[in-house]
């Protein structure tokens, strides 16, 4: 079954992907422009605690586990590709597979499409091809293809909500530790010395929580949203076309039912 943080892209790996120039543009500007305002205001150095980090990012990791199974948590985090390289496949190109499917099997029979089976890298897809060679009715594959669908989107939102759990606990984590450097600072008020070091725990810990939840965490749930509404899209688009294929209906009509789930300006018929 094709799984959006795993198998997958397991065979999509050998397809060409492009990068995700604006996820990369958005995270150069959010960081660069943090670090630069840093620099400006006297330099990085002081804003580099390996102490803060570990309260905030191993508390943050540790607290996700305990929310999310050891398997969900990797398959997040694999998954993470997704955010700069998504899959160079676009509707319309699907709407042209479909179409050259339906030519096949209009002309030659639905054996004349088993050769896809081999060749297709889209494992949803080489499973809507596996159907129609293997003659199942159309209702059937549409049951089939939505229930795989349904649990599809389950593991889509368990993947984007870890993230959005750890940007609610990482900022809960900055607290802690600027309770933590609190803490020793009055414990050691008659150590001048000890004061700037815990003073830095306390308010660097505070600021690494706000930094990866608004700048790393949150983010990237929101773009694995995305990716994922981008797949369904397809994936809806697909078991449309493929259950007109198993019908025998003409090009034409199942051109015009992939094509009504775009906007009218990505709309390209290719019978013009």
């Amino acid at each position: 079954m094709a799984d959006f943080f795993g198998s997958t892209f397991a065979r999509r790996s050998f397809n060409p992907r492009r990068l995700d120039y604006g996820t990369i543009a958005g995270a150069i500007a959010a960081f660069g422009l943090v670090f630069l305002a840093i620099y400006l205001g006297g330099g990085i150095e002081s804003f580099v605690d390996v102490k803060a980090l570990l309260i905030v990012l191993g508390g943050t990791i540790g607290a996700t586990l305990i929310n999310f199974p050891l398997d969900d948590f990797v398959r997040a985090v694999s998954g993470l590709k997704t955010a700069f390289f998504p899959d160079t496949k676009s509707e319309m190109q699907r709407v042209r597979k479909i179409l050259e499917l339906s030519r096949k099997v209009r002309a030659d029979g639905s054996l004349a499409i088993e050769g896809e089976v081999y060749s297709e890298p889209d494992a949803f897809l080489r499973k809507c091809i596996e159907l129609i060679v293997d003659g199942t009715d159309k209702e059937e594959i549409r049951q089939i293809l939505e229930i795989e669908l349904s649990f599809l989107e389950e593991r889509h939102r368990r993947g984007a909500q870890l993230f959005q759990t750890m940007g609610g606990i990482a900022p809960a984590m900055g607290l802690i530790g600027t309770l933590i450097g609190l803490v020793q600072m009055l414990q050691n008020l008659n150590d001048p010395t000890q004061i700037g070091p815990a003073m830095a725990v306390a308010l660097l810990t505070t600021f690494y929580g706000a930094v990866f939840a608004n700048l790393v965490f949150l983010p990237i749930a929101g773009k694995l949203r995305s990716r994922s509404e981008e797949e369904f899209l397809v994936k809806e688009m697909t078991i449309e076309g493929i259950t007109g294929v198993a019908s025998g209906i003409n090009p034409r009509m199942i051109e015009a039912r992939m094509l009504s789930f775009l906007a009218p300006e990505l709309r390209h018929s290719e019978f013009n």
